[in-house]
Order: structure tokens, then sequence, then C-alpha cells
């Protein structure tokens, strides 16, 4: 029988163990080896990662500011649950967010920076194309609008958004883990890019927030359908 941390990653000697436990946990919770709702035990965690409690204490805090952890009274951290209306509240400020990102990005770019756009989305599209898993579809998905956010030069709105992305990613994979996910991610995706590469900001400020608001959508019926799933077919009486 599996426990609970052995599909988390155990750590090399070296520097910064608080950064790399932080980095594995992270990951983990995002590419669902650690759904939401598990316990995040210290003391079980600093042995799988093969380092001290102390690092894994303060990654855990770093997960609890994120959003992705939630201390729960007399019973320490756990892996934050999807709240349903509390994503949607997220969904729709991440959509105004990463549509002021994208048009912003557009008017400062160069060529140098619409290569290294074009090179990740060719990445994420070799990805998707091989069935790369979801954890690479995640990396590469985050990767995307991390650059177009740095792009944007605002300091501002990129530490709003890297601070709800996790939590809003969590929520993503946790609900709507569909086979289709990561073909439908570069579909949309492109656009935001061919938008970007047309110099049209106003474009890829909508193809932007139109990538968001159809995830919301998605996010809102996976919901819905799990909580039909939940509550099962009404018997008559």
């Amino acid at each position: 029988m599996t426990t609970t941390y052995e599909l988390v990653n155990r750590i090399p000697p070296g520097a910064l163990l608080a950064d790399r436990a932080y980095a594995e946990l992270r990951a983990s919770i995002l590419e669902n080896r650690l759904k939401p709702g598990t316990p995040l035990s210290v003391p079980a965690l600093a042995e799988q990662l093969n380092v001290s409690r102390s690092p894994v204490r303060e990654a855990v805090q770093r997960l609890i500011h994120d959003g992705l952890a939630t201390h729960v009274p007399h019973r320490g951290a756990e892996v934050s649950r999807v709240d349903v209306a509390d994503l949607r509240h997220l969904y729709l400020v991440r959509e105004e967010l990463e549509g002021l990102a994208a048009r912003l990005a557009t008017e400062r770019l160069d060529v140098s920076d619409l290569a290294e756009l074009d090179a990740v989305l060719a990445e994420h599209e070799e990805v998707a194309t091989a069935g790369g898993g979801e954890g690479a579809h995640v990396r590469q998905d985050m990767r995307f609008h991390r650059l177009i956010r740095r792009l944007s030069g605002n300091p501002h709105l990129i530490a709003i958004l890297d601070q709800i992305e996790g939590k809003a990613h969590l929520a993503l994979h946790s609900l709507w883990r569909h086979p289709h996910a990561p073909a439908l991610a570069v579909e949309e995706h492109r656009r935001i890019y061919d938008a970007m590469a047309a110099g049209d900001p106003a474009e890829a400020e909508r193809a932007a927030r139109a990538h968001v608001a159809r995830l919301r959508v998605r996010l809102s019926q996976a919901a819905e359908l799990q909580a039909a799933e939940d509550t099962g077919p009404v018997r008559p009486s």
C-alpha cells in the first residue's frame, strides 16, 4: 500500500534547501501528486524529501501564502481544497489581469521577446502532441502565462498574478483534468500569440481574456457535473 507522500521526489544534498523543498511540494500539488485535503506533515515530508524539518516548515508556510495550502486549527496545514464559489471570483479577477498583461506586453514587445514566446508555445505544442503528461502540460501552461506577465513590465501586476497563479492552476487541474486540455490550451495560447505578433494590443487583451473566460466556464461546468455525481440520481420516494 502506497503512503501519502511516495509521489513526492527526494531532494539531493545542497544549498537552498527551503527553496528546493518549496519547488518540489508546489510541483507535487499542481501536478495532483498531493491532492486537495492532503495533510502536509512536516516530519513525514522532511523524511520523504530527505531534508531536515526546518526547510520543510518554511516551504509549507510559503505554500500557505500562495493559497496552495491552508492552516487548519488543531490539525496543521493541508493542501487547499477547491471552493467553487471562491474559484469563480478568482477567475473573474484573473480574466481582467491576464488581459491587461497581454495588452501591456504587446505594447513593449521586441523581436527577441517574440522569439522567446514562440519557443515556449512550440514546446507546449510538442508536449500536447506527444502526450507528455499532465505535469509537463501544467509546467508549460504556467510558463507561457508567466512570460507574458514578465513582458508586461509592470511589477505590481506581476506580483499579483504570481500570487494567484498557483491557486488558479490548482483549481483548474483538480476539477477539469480532461484529455483534450493540453490541445485546447495550446490553441487558445496561439490566438494570444498571433495577436501579439501582429502588434495588436487590443486583440491580444481580448484573446487573453477569452482564454481565461473559457477556463472559467469549463471549471463551472465540471464543478456542476461533479456535484451531480456526488449527489447521485434522485430516487422516487
